[in-house]
Order: C-alpha cells, then sequence, then structure tokens
C-alpha cells in the first residue's frame, strides 16, 4: 500500500469513528499530512476543528487524543509504506501541548504550534491557534504572515500584515520579508513599494535579508533600476543577494553589468560563486554572445572542482550554441555525468536553433532509445527542426507521436507544428493545427501571420492580424514587424502607413525591431522619403537599420545617397556585414560607379576580412555588364571560387541584352539553359537579342524550342494600389469594370506624347509585324493600363505607385517620362530590378538601367 493509498484509508476511518466532545469533533492530523507528502492535500479538512464551548487548551487537547488513539496505526502504516506520514510532527505537537498545560498561556508554545502547522501547509489549523490565542506577540505575527506567504495565499498575508499594523504591532524581519515575498509572487510592485515606503521608514533597509527581499521583488517586476538601488544599501551583500542582483540583469538583457556585478562580487566581497551565480552569469554571456569570456567561466567551473550538473551543463549549452559554437556544446553535452530530459531537449533545441535538423532528430531518437520520455519542450525543439520541406516527413511523424502521447493541446508544441508546416509552405495544415489549437497567445498568432507572409499569402496575413486585433490579443513587436514585412512584399504603402498609425499609439514605436521595419517597408513600399525620416527617428540603430536605409537608397537608383549612408555607418563605429557589402555594390552597380565598386569588392577581403560570397561576385558581374565592360565581367564568372549558378549568368546575359553582344549573350543562356530549361526570362532575353538585330529566324527557332519545353512567357502584370484597394491588369486587359476609360484615356495620352515628341520603341518588340500594329501593341502594356487608371481615380497630386512582376520594357520607360510631365504626376515605378521614379519628364535611374 503506497502513502497515498493509506492515508486515504486513514482518512475513512477518521470520518467513520470522530470523537465529539463538548462541541468540538476532531480529525486526526496523519490524514492530512500523509495526503499532503503523497502530492493531494484536502484543504477543507484540518487538525484543529472550531472551538465553540471549549477553553482554549481543547484546541490542541483533542486533536493531540485523537492522534495519540491512533498513533500505533500511524506507526503501522509508516513501516508498511516507507512514506513519512507525521509521525513526528505529532509528537513535536503532544510535546508542546503538555507545555501549555503545565505552564499557562505560554505565547511561545503557541507560536511553535502555529510554526510546525504553517511549515506542513496546515494553514486553517495554524490559523485557529493564532486566533484562539490569549495573547499574541510579534512572532505570532510572524509565524502566520510567514506561513501563509511560504504557501501562496497572498492576499490572507496582506489581510494579516494591515490587521498587524492595526493593532499597533512592531515589524520584524521574518514579516516584512513575508510580504515583500508575497508582493514578488503576484508581481505586484505597486503594493511592493508601499511596503519598501514602510521599511525605509523604520530604516530596517540595509539587513541582507530584507534587502535581498527587495532586489528579488523589483528583478521579478523587471524594474532593474530600483533592484539595483535596493542592493547597494545592503551593508553586507550575501552570496543570494549578489546572485539575485547578477541573474535581475541577465534577465533584463543588460549583460555588461551582470558582468561588471559579478567581477565586483569575486573581488571585493570574499564570496565564491554558487551554481545559481554561475548560471546567472551563463545568461549574461549567452545574451551578449561572449564566446570568449564564456570559455574563461566554463575554465573556472572545471578549476574549482564544480560538479557540472544539469543546470549548469544547460547554461554552458545554451551559451556555445547562441555563440554560434555547436560542437563546443555538444562536448559538454556528451560530457555531462548523468543527463535528463532538460539536458537532452537542450541539446535538440541548440542543433535545432542552428539548422541541423538532421543532428536534432538523431539526437531525439537516441534520447528515446535511452528510455527517457521527452516533454512538451523536447517536441517544440524537435519539431522546429522539421521547418523545412526536406524534413517534412519526419515532422510529419513526429506530429503522430504528439497526437499519440497527449501533447497537441500544449500552446508550446501547437507553435512549433503551426511553424514547421508553415515554413515549408504547407499553409492548410498550419492554419488547421492553429484553428485547433484550444488555447492561443500572441506567438501563436505571430507564427501564423509570418507563415502566412513568407508563403505570398500576405492578403490572409492581414486578415488575421485584423482577427487578431478583433479578439483582443495585443500584437507585440515580433507581430508588428511580421505585418510590416507583409506589407513590403506586396508594397501596399497605404496598409503599411495604417499599421505604422497603429503602433504609434503602442509602447513598440522606440523599439528597435519595429523600427527597422518600419524603414524596410516605407524603403520597399517605393517611399524613400520616408524611410528616411523612420530612420532618423530611430532613437538607436543596429546593423540591421544601417543595412536596411543603404539597400533603400540602392534599390531607388540614389547610389550616392547610398554610399553617404555606408560611410555615416563607419564613422558611428559600427563594422559593415556581407549584408552591407550586398548594398554597397549594388548601389554602385545601379549608377555606373565602377571604380569605386572595384575598391569596395578588394576592400572587403583586405581590410575587413569579409570573404566575399556569390551574391558578390553576381553584383560585379552586374556592375562591370551595365557599364558595357562585359569580357571583364565573364572573367570574374570564370575565376569566382564558386559554381556559377543561373543567376550570375542570367545577369550576364542582361547585359548582353542592353549592349547588343549576341555571341556571348548565346554562351550565357546555354549556361543558364543547362541548369534550369523552363525559366521563361532567358528565352525572351535571348529573343530580344536576336529581334533588336532583325534575326528573326532565330526568334522564331526560339520560340519554337519554348513551345517545345513546354515553357511559356509569364504575362507581364502590374498592381496599383487606390483608396486601400489593389487594382491588378495584364497587357491588353479589358476585364476591369474601367476599361473604356482606361483605353480612352491611353489613347489620350499617346495622342499628347506624340506632339510632345514621343516615338515608339517599335525594334524591341518580338513580333515580326509592321510599325503600326508593334505600335498599338506596345500601348497597352500593364504598367501603362495601370497608369491610366491611376490618373483616372487617385487625387491629383498623389503619387501613382506602379508594382510589376516583369522588368520594365524601353518604350514604356520613355512613354512614362512623357506621361510623367503631361499630366504633371510622379510615378513610382517598381519592377523585378528596381525603382523608377518618374518626375517632370525625367526618370531617377539618369537612363542607366
Amino acid at each position: 500500500m503506497d502513502g497515498l493509498t493509506a492515508g486515504r484509508s486513514l482518512h475513512t476511518e477518521s470520518k467513520i469513528s470522530t470523537t465529539i466532545h463538548d462541541g468540538c469533533a476532531g480529525l486526526g492530523n496523519p490524514t492530512h499530512v500523509s495526503i499532503h507528502r503523497s502530492g493531494r492535500y484536502l484543504h477543507r479538512n484540518c487538525i484543529f476543528p472550531p472551538v465553540n464551548r471549549c477553553n482554549r487548551h481543547t484546541v490542541v487537547h483533542h486533536a493531540v487524543a485523537e492522534i495519540q488513539r491512533r498513533n500505533q496505526r500511524i506507526t503501522e502504516l509508516d513501516n508498511e509504506s516507507g512514506t513519512f506520514s507525521g509521525v513526528k510532527f505529532i509528537e513535536d505537537i503532544r510535546r508542546k501541548h503538555t507545555q501549555i498545560i503545565k505552564t499557562g498561556n505560554t505565547p511561545n508554545l503557541y507560536n511553535k504550534i502555529i510554526q510546525s502547522c504553517a511549515k506542513y501547509g496546515l494553514l486553517e489549523d495554524a490559523r485557529q491557534v493564532f486566533d484562539k490565542m490569549p495573547e499574541r506577540n510579534i512572532s505570532s505575527w510572524g509565524y502566520i504572515i510567514a506561513g501563509y506567504s511560504q504557501h501562496g495565499y497572498c492576499q490572507e498575508v496582506f489581510k494579516l500584515f494591515c490587521l498587524m499594523q492595526s493593532e499597533g504591532t512592531e515589524l520584524n524581519q521574518l514579516v516584512i520579508t513575508s510580504v515583500v515575498h508575497a508582493c514578488t509572487n503576484l508581481d505586484d510592485i505597486k503594493q511592493g513599494k508601499q511596503v519598501h515606503a514602510q521599511i525605509v521608514k523604520r530604516k530596517l533597509d540595509s539587513g541582507v535579508g530584507i534587502g535581498t527581499a527587495l532586489v528579488t521583488l523589483y528583478v521579478k517586476c523587471g524594474n532593474i533600476e530600483d533592484a539595483r538601488k535596493a542592493f547597494d544599501i545592503i551593508h553586507s551583500p550575501n552570496l543570494v543577494s549578489w546572485s539575485s542582483m547578477i541573474g535581475g540583469y541577465a534577465q533584463n538583457e543588460q549583460g555588461e553589468e551582470a558582468l561588471k556585478l559579478f567581477s565586483a562580487m569575486k573581488h571585493h566581497s570574499g564570496l565564491k560563486p554558487n551554481q545559481f551565480t554561475v548560471c546567472n552569469v551563463l545568461r549574461a554571456l549567452t545574451a551578449l554572445e561572449a564566446l570568449e569570456q564564456g570559455k574563461e567561466v566554463h575554465a573556472h567551473v572545471i578549476k574549482t572542482g564544480f560538479d557540472i550538473d544539469v543546470y549548469i551543463g544547460s547554461n554552458l549549452l545554451n551559451m556555445y550554441v547562441k555563440c554560434g559554437n555547436i560542437w563546443d556544446a555538444f562536448k559538454v553535452f556528451e560530457d555531462l555525468p548523468t543527463r535528463n530530459v532538460v539536458s537532452w531537449t537542450a541539446m535538440i533545441a541548440g542543433f535545432s536553433q542552428r539548422l541541423y535538423g538532421d543532428e536534432a532528430l538523431k539526437l531525439f531518437s537516441y534520447m528515446q532509445l535511452a528510455r527517457l520520455k521527452p516533454n512538451q519542450f523536447t517536441y517544440s525543439s524537435v519539431l522546429c527542426a522539421c521547418s523545412t520541406r526536406a524534413l517534412l516527413r519526419q515532422g510529419r511523424r513526429l506530429h503522430g507521436q504528439v497526437i499519440k502521447n497527449g501533447f497537441q493541446s500544449d500552446l508550446s508544441v501547437g507553435i512549433a507544428l503551426i511553424k514547421m508546416y508553415a515554413s515549408s509552405g504547407i499553409t492548410e495544415d498550419a492554419t488547421l493545427v492553429f484553428e485547433t489549437t484550444s488555447e492561443q497567445n500572441v506567438v501563436s498568432w505571430t507564427t501564423m501571420i509570418v507563415g502566412y507572409t513568407q508563403s505570398g499569402q500576405c492578403e490572409e496575413a492581414f486578415k488575421l492580424f485584423i482577427k487578431m486585433k478583433r479578439e483582443g490579443v495585443s500584437p507585440n513587436q515580433f507581430t508588428f514587424a511580421s505585418i510590416l514585412s507583409a506589407c513590403a512584399s506586396v508594397t501596399s504603402l497605404g496598409q503599411g502607413k495604417g499599421i505604422h498609425a497603429c503602433i504609434a499609439k503602442t509602447r513598440f514605436q522606440s523599439d528597435l525591431t519595429v523600427g527597422n521595419a518600419i524603414v524596410t517597408m516605407y524603403a520597399k513600399c517605393g517611399s524613400i522619403e520616408d524611410a528616411h525620416d523612420a530612420f532618423h527617428q530611430l532613437p538607436d540603430r543596429d546593423l540591421v537599420s544601417w543595412n536596411a536605409m543603404i539597400a533603400g537608397y540602392a534599390q531607388h537608383g540614389n547610389g550616392e545617397k547610398a554610399l553617404q549612408v555606408f560611410e555615416q555607418m563607419q564613422q558611428a563605429g559600427m563594422m559593415p556585414d556581407h549584408i552591407t557589402f550586398v548594398g554597397v555594390l549594388s548601389a554602385c552597380s545601379n549608377v555606373g560607379l565602377v571604380d569605386k565598386g572595384r575598391s569596395y569588392f578588394n576592400s572587403m577581403t583586405r581590410e575587413r576580412n569579409i570573404t566575399p560570397c556569390l551574391e558578390h561576385y553576381t553584383c560585379m558581374v552586374d556592375l562591370l555588364g551595365r557599364a558595357g565592360l562585359l569580357d571583364e565581367a565573364n572573367k570574374i564568372i570564370s575565376e569566382m571560387p564558386y559554381k556559377p549558378d543561373a543567376l550570375v549568368w542570367r545577369t550576364l546575359l542582361s547585359a548582353c541584352r542592353i549592349h547588343g553582344n549576341m555571341k556571348l549573350g548565346e554562351h550565357a543562356a546555354e549556361c543558364i539553359l543547362e541548369l534550369e530549361t523552363k525559366n521563361a526570362s532567358t528565352y525572351v532575353m535571348l529573343s530580344n537579342i536576336y529581334a533588336a538585330t532583325g534575326r528573326w529566324d532565330s526568334v522564331k527557332r526560339v520560340r519554337q524550342m519554348m513551345e517545345d519545353r513546354g515553357v511559356k512567357k509569364e504575362p507581364g502584370c502590374s498592381w496599383i494600389e487606390v483608396h486601400r484597394t489593389v487594382h491588378t491588369f495584364i497587357t491588353r486587359d479589358r476585364s476591369h469594370p474601367q476599361t473604356e476609360g482606361i483605353y480612352s484615356k491611353l489613347k489620350e495620352l499617346t495622342l499628347r506624347m506624340k506632339e510632345a515628341g514621343y516615338v515608339p520603341y517599335v525594334n524591341l518588340s518580338l513580333h515580326h509585324v509592321d510599325d503600326e500594329q508593334k505600335d498599338q501593341s506596345l500601348c497597352y502594356h500593364s504598367e501603362q493600363l495601370a497608369i491610366a487608371f491611376g490618373l483616372i481615380n487617385a487625387p491629383f497630386g498623389m503619387p501613382i505607385r506602379i508594382l510589376m512582376n516583369l522588368s520594365v520594357c524601353g518604350d514604356c520607360h520613355s512613354a512614362i517620362k512623357f506621361i510623367s510631365s503631361i499630366a504633371d504626376r510622379e510615378i513610382i515605378v517598381k519592377d523585378t530590378n528596381r525603382f523608377h521614379h518618374f518626375k517632370d519628364g525625367l526618370c531617377s535611374c539618369g537612363e542607366y538601367w
């Protein structure tokens, strides 16, 4: 018979044979202590029943009498089950009861009974003794308040504290620390500050016990400044005080301060760190990604003979993982003398975070072979490792295990499943998991929004964001950053401005993650001026901020401005990374700064110790190709330490089209078609090269090749947003409700353009037809239809913003310059390569595109 069963049996006996004496019914204590120690506590019953006509000694007397009657049975249960059932506690109560009878109403003996009952969670019993005491002293109040505080009855703590003060009883350390702990448990900083004020008034704040309790309160409530003030007042901080303050800095992402305090502790206090101190220091180093200092702490742990238990081991694992040193983390894991679910989970999570999905799955299998049962955190970690299409099949099997083991309703597991399916592009399954999860929080909503955005379903992302707000879930900084990314993906400036206005009403307007997302959104939505303003309004800037602004200016064709920002970034002491140089080289390419581009490319290795990647070489091919240096561009491809991909060859082919180099263009096209045969743009660019030189037989041959291989040219498509509604147009489109007005507007514009000197670039058409037919065909390209619609519907003076799925053709580029002058309207066109800002008959590209 186990302890719980034995306890229940005794509890049943006590109900049947309850002794009635003088209006008081007594139930034996063993029932309660036995059940409590087995993990179950029947709070409604207590040792000391309500006292009606009894004298004050009766409170203890009947309980002890009942205990004595059953003492033999209790001892038998102890011997049988091996479970503590309260015999020692009962004997202690009996001794104290005997002392009360002999000495009279001694408060100290009553206090000991209160203390003993409170220790074992028998708070109703302790309270009845307290309420019936003939005389209370400061210890009586301290023990009863401490009992309620230790067992989480915080409201009772506050009530007793107020009652104590109303009776004029002085405060002592036990009372104060208990009340402060109650405030800490409730995260009630307002109540805590009121108690703190009374502590200061009585000049008790310099004591180590009270001071440490205050530090813990402020740390838990996130008020790190007041925590430090409370810490500094303590006369002689002990190890708990130091560890609490160091942990507070680590939790509040102030790693530098945590390390300074740790250093001060080692040099001035004479105290040696314990495992909690070490764990807090490791958390600080993890946040700072300070690998070398982390290794020093690791060496110190080994040198001083610390046992690397599961707690220190897990923190060492996390530190190495966050610092990108996954294999040192694995060595720590292998060297652990014992491993539990926590250590296995930490290592699986490390592999998952560093995108070692196969290793995470192998380790999960070994964990199961070790007969350890995964918990919800294990499952959420290993599921995140399956967030690629390559591992989706294993992820589905794990989903089955999750259901079998009953973790499908756990929120963290649900979020991991949503991420797994959404990252693999299976948004239907992600949506199903999201909708069937019983509990939702801001993380699950945000994960689903990110999934829709990454899979190109931005309209669904917008709908979900609106639904989230309607259901009363407050977005956090990651939600806002994700929905801004959706706005940027579809260049929805109207939506983006609406989200920005929403952010301005929240505490996230100064958050750096959100600020960077705002800068990126405006830049990608074509409003580089708003991006500039948002950048300069950032209270602080990190590398992401600078990179966003450099890339923004580069994409808008303002290369000189991009390079100015790059110089400002270096002057501010920010070190560029490989992403920075992609933006810088693109800026040089877009405005033809060949010499500067070469210089920046060479400085990557010489001055910054950054090894150029394939993307940097592609930028150099683009820079040289646009400038007509085709042989040098081809040499870059042949000499670079990477196998050329289709994008590099396509970049060279585009340059060959611009400069009419048919031979090199054919070579580039052949290389592309060896890598991918289904990309229509390769055939179209090669056809353009042939068409521009009148080689119509070659054009026909390329078309036949497309037909034989089942390749279809993607139709030109353009989008325009007016009054928060997106309108879509394709070439020669007549499906729009305003078709008649749009075509009428185009005819009017064409006549006025010709009067102003516009001549169609008919040689750019692929059709071997007469010039008049080419002229008419070019007039009805999707971007011109969208512009005509914008001129009809957008308020006068508002820029017209067009998004295209292809590169703007030369004829449309020329036509839009004329339209911007005739209509006196700024027109911003984003094609697959860059933004073109047309105004007063000119384009921001300076004809260099």
